[in-house]
């Protein structure tokens, strides 16, 4: 009896509740969101109770979960307070720095958020990514490597965008290889700019999302250019911010070639997916890269991992099974290859 009723007790203290009281009633709606969805998601993700009533939240559950809970309210309100709006992905991202392997991050604020134009703000959603930030705050050269999804060329892009709004650099610079999914350009229709725009694309669309109505005039000005990755053959880009992208598809000769392209003032970042590159051969010029560069002064190494992307939480689930299921598939590969020699 005496047993039972101590479990009880401890259950009950376990399951006490705090009470965060915020200044600015009308923000409340807005921590909520619609129907309560960004409370909800904390519930579900943290394991605990909330209880909004005018402006004051309860959490319920555990020591723990009460201080990771207390800890993503009050970091999301700041945000409102600020002026900015909220989603539920940047309510996953606090929720991400709120768990053990983040939380380190979230008390740097100036680590996980950059400013990269007067009224846009690009914040990381991830520890991963926070790391990533640090890294191109650090070094001269940076590898950004991992799984579709992960923020790479995005975060990149936010970066350069904050360097130019800061004036550290007087250009930015973004190239990648003209090649994928097997296709050349000779193939494609139209002249050599509509043949290489579709595989600039992305470029483009994390330009144009961190920038906004911005982007079109610098890229017009020429503080920002986008070119296929043949362009930048005998060129020295000083005062840049230069960004490989897709560099899986780089051959060795083309990776030697890009990264000595760097001049006086600049930095340089290199994302690549490994799992993805169209070369016959696979990515050797990264992974020659990665593997000649690793440990070289001012040069740093971001990796990401299928539980870093920031996507559709289904794409996250597409990676891990492709992972899963890779050295099976590479296996079947390798003893067709044989066979066909033999």
């Amino acid at each position: 009896m005496n047993q039972r009723h101590a479990r009880n007790l401890a259950d009950e203290i376990a399951r006490e509740h705090v009470t965060l009281e915020f200044k600015r009633n009308g923000l409340l709606p807005l921590l909520a969101g619609n129907h309560s969805r960004n409370l909800v998601r904390i519930e579900q993700r943290l394991g605990v109770r909330l209880a909004q009533r005018g402006n004051l939240i309860s959490i319920e559950g555990t020591a723990t979960g009460r201080e990771r809970a207390a800890a993503v309210l009050r970091a999301l309100y700041e945000r409102l307070e600020a002026g900015e709006e909220l989603s539920l992905a940047d309510v996953d991202a606090e929720i991400s720095f709120a768990l053990p392997d983040g939380k380190h991050m979230a008390r740097d604020e100036d680590g996980v958020r950059l400013r990269t134009s007067p009224s846009k703000l690009t914040r990381a959603r991830s520890a991963a990514q926070a790391q990533y930030i640090e890294a191109m705050r650090k070094h001269e050269l940076v590898f950004g490597l991992g799984p579709a999804g992960t923020g790479k060329t995005y975060l990149a892009a936010a970066y350069g965008a904050h360097l130019l709004h800061e004036r550290r650099v007087d250009r930015l610079v973004l190239s990648r290889p003209a090649l994928e999914a097997g296709e050349r350009l000779g193939f494609l229709p139209g002249d050599l700019k509509e043949k290489i725009d579709p595989y600039l694309r992305p470029l483009y669309d994390a330009l144009f999302d961190v920038l906004g109505e911005r982007c079109a005039r610098l890229m017009e000005q020429g503080t920002i250019e986008v070119a296929p990755l043949a362009f930048m053959r005998g060129r020295t880009l000083s005062r840049s911010f230069v960004i490989l992208d897709e560099a899986q598809n780089c051959t060795p000769a083309q990776m030697k070639m890009f990264l000595t392209r760097l001049g006086e003032d600049s930095r340089m970042v290199v994302t690549a997916d490994p799992s993805q590159s169209d070369l016959p051969e696979g990515p050797e010029g990264l992974d020659q890269a990665v593997r000649f560069l690793e440990g070289v002064e001012g040069v740093g190494i971001a990796w990401f991992a299928a539980a870093d992307v920031v996507r559709h939480p289904l794409v996250t689930r597409i990676v891990a099974a492709y992972d899963q299921n890779e050295p099976a598939s590479k296996a079947r590969r390798n003893a067709k290859a044989r066979s066909e020699r033999s």
